[in-house]
């Protein structure tokens, strides 16, 4: 299947939700100009298309292959990248002191959002090299900063996170990997991580592990963690990788899906070689350093979530379009159409087009306040911290429900491999779980983003999502429950909280999108009447935001009961009844 990069919504969200003119007007963000902007968006939908998309089907058929310690990546996929990194593609948001563009963070996610739909497998290596570099820029020395980040920005070395033990998922404390003191100031690392995003491959000539581990006699729980660069290479005197340091790829994950992606189970000064780590920023201050990484990851998970739905949706649309079955019921006679033409059909297909915008603009809107916070605007950081766990949730919990709503319109036929609609809903699965499953979100929200800032910044967006309803009642409503469940919540104690808050983050998901599906409607609108712009788009654009204002909306408002049940219910039985 085609794959057509969706250029004029991505610029319809840049200029009437991210609002990008406004940044650009800083002189941080002043490369921002609507040709570079235009100019990036052709570029990258260019190389997507050209480049990444044909390799998706045949990634997934013919995945990466581990042997001996190194794993080879299905054929084609090296000049891909290469092609990424020769465009310049990884420095868009890059510190210009290191090679970067220093463009908005939110263009750099537009880059990500172009190629992941194109192929989401290959484009995992991109994820975590971003939060590698934020976090060297917060907390590495300078000495560190200048032999790590050059590469990195290019894209030449990709950067990986590891947390992930076996017996210490969700729970980091609980990792046993060992950190000692070597010679030089450097750390001997010891221990194995599991879930290794692109922990070994053959795309780069280097590997950035940023690896969580405890020195001796460190504190138990995460006060006792501490973050170290560990490189698949060493740096020789002339700054070439060619030095063994230690880092073994045991296996790869065999996995439901992602098969362009090689997951790996990576080991640390196990085989006689020692693993020499560098500490980035101080003993024990791992997990504040890993959370700059981790926000920027979750961010991107929630642009997977965009990512999905636009490539099952234009799927889908074309497969409708193509596929002729039975006469409509309003004209009998008529003989056989399109099944794009029939009402449940139609519906569905609507309704895949509204999730994904409404994804789109959330993961944008929440990427703009980012760079709003770049710029110093400290309202904007906080009010990104409240999003970030609604970007990452809600976007990814839609492309789930729009991939498999695309095996629906397929029928039988999108059941079958051969297809690809089954690929994206295989593809789609693990973004609600990595990078803190959607439940550990939901938590945040009800825990930490419940209370930030005195409750200023949820409070405020609740109220901007009020006052921006447009008139629209659902939107009102919903608005409303919204204020109801935070004052409810505040007030009630954590077991409470907690078994409400996947219903509370859901609500106020869909709120601050129908939010910003309400601007854009108010905008296309108004184009229209004015004869400006693409009036095929427009139309879709409005009827998109319709269906979701008129639809999607008040299911949120259904959310509400279950948001302030209570655990109560939850524990009425013990834990051995589940099994009755």
């Amino acid at each position: 299947m085609t794959y057509v990069p969706p250029v004029t919504e991505q610029r319809f969200v840049l200029d009437h939700v991210v609002k990008i003119g406004e940044l650009a007007e800083n002189p941080r963000f002043a490369g921002a100009s609507p040709d570079m902007v235009d100019a990036i968006l052709d570029g990258i939908g260019q190389l997507a298309a050209g480049e990444y998309a044909p390799l998706n089907r045949h990634g997934d058929t013919h995945n990466p292959q581990w042997r001996d310690g190194k794993v080879t990546m299905p054929e084609g996929f090296k000049a891909a990248y290469r092609a990424f990194v020769e465009g310049g593609w990884g420095s868009i948001d890059g510190p210009e002191a290191y090679g970067g563009q220093g463009l908005p963070f939110t263009l750099a996610g537009c880059v990500i959002e172009s190629l992941g739909t194109a192929n989401m497998g290959l484009t995992l290596i991109n994820l975590l090299t971003p939060g590698s570099i934020h976090a060297l820029m917060a907390y590495g020395s300078e000495e560190q900063k200048a032999l790590w980040l050059p590469k990195l920005v290019s894209g030449e070395w990709n950067g990986t996170m590891n947390l992930t033990e076996p017996g210490a998922g969700s729970d980091v404390g609980a990792l046993r990997t060992m950190a000692e003191p070597a010679n030089d100031g450097l750390w001997r690392i010891k221990g194995q991580k599991i879930y290794i995003t692109f922990g070994e491959h053959d795309l780069t000539d280097n590997i950035v592990h940023l690896v969580l581990a405890r020195t001796p006699d460190a504190p138990a729980g995460t006060r006792g963690i501490s973050l170290f660069l560990v490189p698949k290479y060493r740096l020789d005197e002339a700054g070439q990788p060619t030095i063994d340091n230690g880092v073994r790829c045991r296996s790869i994950e065999h996995k439901l899906g992602l098969h362009n992606s090689p997951t790996c189970v990576m080991a640390y000064g196990e085989d006689g070689v020692d693993s020499l780590g560098e500490l980035i920023g101080e003993v024990n201050g791992g997990m504040r350093a890993m959370f700059v990484m981790m926000n920027n990851a979750r961010l991107m998970v929630g642009n997977q979530g965009i990512q999905i739905s636009e490539r099952a949706t234009q799927q889908a649309v074309g497969y409708a379009r193509d596929r002729v079955q039975s006469a409509r019921a309003s004209a009998p006679g008529a003989g056989p159409v399109a099944i794009i033409e029939h009402p449940d059909v139609r519906r569905m297909l609507l309704r895949m087009k509204a999730l994904t915008q409404g994804a789109r603009a959330l993961v944008y809107y929440a990427c703009g306040q980012v760079d709003r916070g770049t710029l110093g605007d400290s309202a904007a950081a906080m009010r990104a911290e409240v999003l970030t766990p609604l970007a990452k949730s809600w976007a990814t919990d839609a492309g789930c429900e729009v991939a498999s709503i695309g095996i629906q319109v397929h029928g039988g036929m999108g059941f079958v491999e051969e297809t690809g609609a089954a690929q994206h809903y295989r593809d789609a699965r693990i973004a609600p779980i990595y990078e803190g499953t959607n439940g550990i979100q939901a938590a945040d929200l009800v825990g930490r983003k419940l209370g930030i800032g005195n409750g200023e910044p949820l409070d405020a967006l609740i109220m901007d999502i009020a006052a921006g309803a447009h008139n629209e009642a659902a939107l009102e409503r919903l608005a409303s429950d919204c204020a109801e469940v935070t004052t409810w919540m505040r007030s009630a104690d954590v077991d409470d909280r907690l078994a409400g808050s996947a219903d509370f983050l859901a609500m106020l998901s869909v709120a601050t999108a129908g939010w910003l599906m309400a601007e854009q409607l108010k905008v296309a609108q108004g184009m229209r009447a004015r004869g400006e712009g693409d009036p095929v788009f427009l139309d879709g654009k409005i009827v998109a935001a319709r269906f979701f204002l008129d639809r999607i909306v008040p299911e949120a408002s259904g959310r509400k009961a279950g948001a302030m049940a209570g655990a109560g219910g939850l524990y009425a039985i013990d834990s051995a009844a589940f099994a009755a």
